[in-house]
C-alpha cells in the first residue's frame, strides 16, 4: 500500500532530500504542498505530513491547529523540522499532539527512520482486526473519502460469506475463524497484484470485506476470487460434509435443516464522477448489491455499471 506524505513547505528542496533518502523505498510518495494549499493535503488525507517550519512564512502553531481540527486528518501524524530550539515553542507543538519535533540541521537517517516507525506505528494501530491484519472501518472510509474527493473511477467491491452461521454452529468458532482468515487470504491473493498494484483490501469485521480497486475488468477479479474460494473451502469441512455438500444444523425446535457448504457472495458497485453524492450512497448501492449476489445459490457475484446519466433519468 502507498504511503502518502505530504510536505508543508515552500521550498521543495525538502522533497528532494527525502526522496533520495527513500529512493529504495518505492511505497513511500512525497509531495510538496505550498502553505497557501493546505487544503489540498487535507482533502487526500496523506498517511503522514511534514512541516518545515524553517520554509514557510506563515504561524506553524496555527498550521497544525488546522490539521488536527479537521474531521478526516484528526489521527494524521505531524512531524515538525525546525531551527526555533526554545522549551516553549517545543512544549507547545507537543500540547498539539504532533507526533515528532526534529531540530535542524537534520540527521537524516534519524529523519529516515522516525518516518518509517511512525507509519509502521499507525498501521499496527489501526488494526482493528488481529484475526486478518487488514486496514479496519477508520482506514476503509480514509480511503473511499480520498479516492471519492480526488473525483476517481472507481469500484467498491463488498465480499462476505453465505451460510457461515451454520458452519460455526457445526465446527465451532475457532474453525470458523479459520475460515475467515482463509478469506482474506484469498481476496489478498487475487487482489493484491503487480496487475491491481493501487488496490486496497479491508476487513469491516466478522465475514464482512470490502475492496477497492481502479481496474475496470471486475469480472475477472471476481471470477478469480470464486475460483479460488471454492477450489479450497472443502478442505475446512470433513471429508463427509464435503461429498455430501451441505452440513445438517439443528434449529430453535430442534428440527434438523440441512445448509450448502460455505460459499462467498461478491457485490461491486462502480463509482465514476458524479454518479454519488457522498461515501454514504456508495454504501447504500452496495449493500443492495450485494444482497443480490446472496441470492444466488452459490458463490456469486453480481456487478452494479450503472452509469451517472441512467440514474439522472429516473
Amino acid at each position: 500500500m502507498v504511503q502518502e506524505i505530504y510536505l508543508i513547505d515552500d521550498d521543495k528542496t525538502l522533497k528532494e532530500i527525502l526522496k533520495r533518502m527513500f529512493k529504495n523505498d518505492k511505497e513511500y510518495r512525497f509531495t510538496s504542498v505550498a502553505t497557501e494549499s493546505l487544503e489540498v493535503a487535507l482533502k487526500n488525507i496523506p498517511s503522514l505530513i511534514i512541516i518545515n517550519e524553517d520554509g514557510i512564512n506563515e504561524d506553524v502553531i496555527e498550521i497544525c491547529k488546522k490539521i488536527k481540527q479537521d474531521e478526516d486528518n484528526t489521527i494524521t501524524p505531524i512531524i515538525v523540522l525546525s531551527s526555533n530550539e526554545e522549551h516553549e515553542h517545543r512544549l507547545a507543538m507537543l500540547k498539539l499532539c504532533i507526533a515528532h519535533y526534529i531540530k535542524h540541521p537534520i540527521d537524516e537517517e534519524y529523519l529516515y527512520y522516525t518516518i518509517k516507525n511512525i507509519l509502521k506505528l499507525i498501521y499496527i494501530n489501526r488494526r482493528v482486526s488481529p484475526l486478518t491484519g487488514l486496514p479496519g472501518n477508520v482506514q476503509i472510509q480514509a480511503e473511499m473519502k480520498k479516492r471519492f474527493s480526488a473525483k476517481e473511477t472507481f469500484a467498491m467491491m463488498y465480499l462476505d460469506l453465505d451460510n457461515f452461521k451454520a458452519y460455526n454452529d457445526v465446527y465451532g468458532f475457532l474453525k470458523g475463524d479459520e475460515i475467515i482468515k482463509f478469506t482474506a487470504k484469498t481476496i489478498l491473493k487475487n487482489i493484491h497484484t503487480d496487475e491491481y498494484e493501487d488496490s486496497f483490501v479491508g476487513h469491516i469485521g466478522g465475514d464482512d470485506f470490502v475492496a477497492i480497486i481502479s481496474e475496470t475488468n471486475y469480472d475477472k477479479i471476481c471470477q478469480n476470487i470464486i475460483a479460488d474460494f471454492d477450489c479450497n473451502i472443502v478442505n475446512y469441512f470433513t471429508e463427509e460434509d464435503s461429498q455430501k455438500g451441505y452440513i445438517e444444523v439443528a434449529n430453535r425446535k430442534g428440527i434438523i435443516e440441512q445448509f450448502p457448504l460455505t460459499a462467498i457472495s461478491i457485490g461491486v458497485v462502480e463509482v465514476e464522477k458524479g454518479r454519488f453524492a457522498n461515501v454514504l450512497e456508495i454504501g447504500e448501492a452496495g449493500a443492495s448489491v450485494k444482497h443480490l449476489a446472496k441470492t444466488i445459490q452459490g458463490s456469486s457475484y453480481v456487478i452494479d455499471r450503472r452509469k451517472h446519466h441512467e440514474n439522472e433519468k429516473k
